[in-house]
């Protein structure tokens, strides 16, 4: 079979595209011929070696697919040859990954996709809304009516973030550049504020007059000494980006308000976490028409929660991808729904996987304009994964990150 792996972690020009044998399975285990797979950040850290976890060599690539079942193993009950299925949690702590013509996914890793769902629209947002998930659901713990304030709020993680708050009825406060205040407002957000903003603090403070409930930057430039005066009594701040940030903290503000610090990566996420997490992102994929081609788009839920404020959902914007056309009522959150224009957050290229850019902004109705080119590279069918080594390696230089002994980077 065609894989894209590396023999040893290093840079991107590490990275191999060539035949390996097609992976024997175990009794636990399922063989999935891959659709469709969604390149990651966290990939390229897994393939510098700056993220420590077992990696063995030849070492095949990425975290999510979309496919089909080609083989279950003697233990794998509940799976059956042809249906079509996916993942998000192969390619580390020993797993070999997603980027080859058939992956070997244990059964617990394994959900089925509802019928009809595009599995390249899906895959866009199976690492970053089972990361969304784990983070509100299991750390921060949003509940209706709380005000969330989401830094980043027009990333992958962050769109996502602000569509399942939302969804919850909790307030959502999106910081981001103007330019993405359309698209954070899309997401379900009822405040946007660009980052830039030089009273960005004294705004925060004005929307959230009791206090900030939760805060979650995706950025990972995590101003602490900044957001700590912000939060609510019991408020809770999530961590789960800026791999080498430092931060200051303002521990006396902490524990006076009883503050809490949540940090969490979705690489650490038991199995039970994951499926509790897919079931959402089912329900939720299962409600767009969208994402089949067969509209209505708008296919909604009721948010729940009596303190959101009722706002229009994303409706007339059907026309361009739904046969209907049909339009939401007021008051309702469109589900979380892939868009098949998908806007680079780090520039069109992603530094170490070659062309393919991180995957994110891919929760909405198919409307998105921005970056049509992006949203082809981001994900692929099968494997079709070429490595841009001088360019990956030029972003690395931009970006400033330290050389690691054996030539990888740290991001």
């Amino acid at each position: 079979m065609t894989a894209a792996y590396v023999g040893g972690c290093g840079p991107a020009s590490a990275i191999r595209v060539g035949p390996l044998p097609v992976p024997a399975i175990g009794p636990g285990e399922v063989l999935v011929r891959v659709e469709a797979a969604a390149v990651n950040h966290v990939d390229t850290l897994i393939r510098s070696g700056a993220y420590r976890t077992p990696v063995p060599f030849p070492f095949i690539l990425g975290r999510d697919l979309v496919g089909v079942v080609a083989r279950t193993g003697s233990a794998a009950a509940g799976f059956t040859t042809g249906e079509r299925v996916w993942c998000n949690s192969l390619g580390h702590d020993g797993r070999q990954g997603s980027f080859a013509r058939y992956a070997a996914v244990p059964a617990d890793r394994l959900y089925r996709l509802p019928a009809g769902v595009d599995p390249v629209r899906a895959v866009a947002v199976l690492h970053t809304a089972a990361t969304a998930h784990i983070g509100l659901r299991r750390e921060a713990r949003v509940a209706p009516g709380e005000t969330i304030v989401v830094v980043g709020a027009g990333g992958g993680v962050g769109s996502a973030v602000v569509q399942l708050a939302a969804a919850s009825g909790a307030r959502v406060i999106a910081v981001d550049r103007a330019e993405n205040a359309r698209w954070c407002r899309r997401c379900g957000a009822h405040d946007v504020l660009d980052r830039d903003d030089p009273l960005l603090s004294r705004r925060i403070a004005a929307l959230a007059p009791s206090g900030v409930d939760v805060h979650w930057d995706n950025t990972g430039h995590h101003d602490l000494a900044g957001t700590v005066p912000l939060m609510a009594r019991g408020g809770r701040i999530v961590l789960s980006a800026g791999f080498t940030a430092r931060a200051e903290l303002p521990v006396g503000a902490c524990y006076t308000r009883d503050l809490r610090l949540h940090g969490f990566a979705i690489s650490n996420a038991s199995t039970a976490d994951l499926a509790t997490a897919a079931t959402e992102i089912n329900a939720e994929l299962a409600g767009a028409g969208c994402a089949r081609g067969s509209g209505p788009c708008c296919r909604s839920r009721p948010r729940r929660g009596p303190t959101a404020p009722r706002r229009k959902a994303v409706g007339p914007a059907a026309s361009s991808c739904c046969p209907d056309g049909a339009a939401a009522p007021a008051g309702i959150v469109p589900p979380l729904i892939p868009c098949a224009e998908i806007r680079n957050p780090i520039g069109g290229r992603c530094p170490g996987i070659g062309r393919a850019p991180t995957v994110g902004r891919a929760l909405l109705p198919c409307t998105n304009p921005t970056n049509s080119q992006a949203s082809r590279l981001g994900v692929t069918r099968g494997v079709e994964i070429r490595p841009d080594q001088a360019g990956a390696e030029r972003a690395d230089r931009r970006r400033g990150a330290p050389a690691l002994p054996h030539g990888g980077r740290v991001r």
